[in-house]
């Protein structure tokens, strides 16, 4: 079993994630291989809290741009969050792993509430750790959440896991020459706006020093590889 370089992690998954095949929604499929590629990283030794974003389901920015008030659409964002969290718990745990969700909102029933020293207790004891309706603030994205959830636990490196296999100078999917880097620091992200994460969630990793790793969560293998420290999609520090 290889050495781990980084042992406690965050990993940041979008909600679009978990859509797989459908326009929208929560594909089982999609829950069921999210989990399988987090159990991996478990059999290694790595500890790990998710943050999963709740596009597939609302976008509170966009909906704050077409009328909506915006800390409503905020709010039905987190809401959106813990629904998916939700989903992946289950997807974890149909496959024997033990798992917590603890939300920003105070959602008793279906999630604990969000305590700094509990999540650094369950992840101590083995748990996978789900964070739900991100801060708990309007304005503030699930990026910025991921921040700060990491900063918080003392994540050795944030894992941000999307359908892209790295950080580009412009979008490749509409340029053909788009180029990949594959080191960068936040102030190259903040200064050449490469939208990484927002401005606010940059910024707060930048100015405490966490590192990240942009990889595409859908090649299999790929975070767990990227925690042992091999080269996989761009690492910002």
């Amino acid at each position: 079993m290889a050495k781990l370089k980084y042992k406690r992690i965050l990993l940041k998954i979008s909600g679009e994630a978990l859509v797989g095949k459908r326009e929208y929604g929560i594909d089982p499929e999609m829950g069921k291989y999210i989990a399988e590629e987090i159990i991996e990283l478990k059999k290694h030794g790595a500890e790990v809290a998710v943050v999963i974003g709740g596009g597939n389901i609302f976008r509170g920015f966009s909906a704050s741009e077409n009328g909506m008030e915006r800390a409503t659409a905020d709010y039905m964002g987190m809401l959106a969050t813990v629904m998916n969290a939700l989903a992946l718990q289950d997807s974890l745990e149909k496959l024997g792993e033990a798992t917590r969700v603890m939300t920003a909102l105070s959602i008793r029933a279906v999630a604990e509430p969000y305590i700094r020293r509990k999540a650094i207790h369950h992840l101590e004891q083995g748990l996978t750790v789900i964070f739900g309706a991100g801060s708990g603030n309007p304005y503030f994205s699930t990026d910025t959440a991921a921040a700060l959830r990491a900063l918080e636990i003392g994540s050795d490196v944030i894992i941000k896991a999307s359908k892209v296999d790295g950080v580009y100078d412009k979008d490749p999917v509409k340029h053909s020459d788009a180029v990949k880097s594959e080191n960068l620091t936040y102030m190259e992200v903040l200064k050449n706006r490469l939208g990484v994460m927002d401005s606010t969630a940059t910024s707060l990793c930048m100015d405490n020093e966490i590192p990240m790793i942009v990889l595409n969560l859908f090649e299999k293998g790929n975070i767990l590889r990227a925690i042992e420290g091999q080269k996989v999609g761009t690492l910002i520090k």
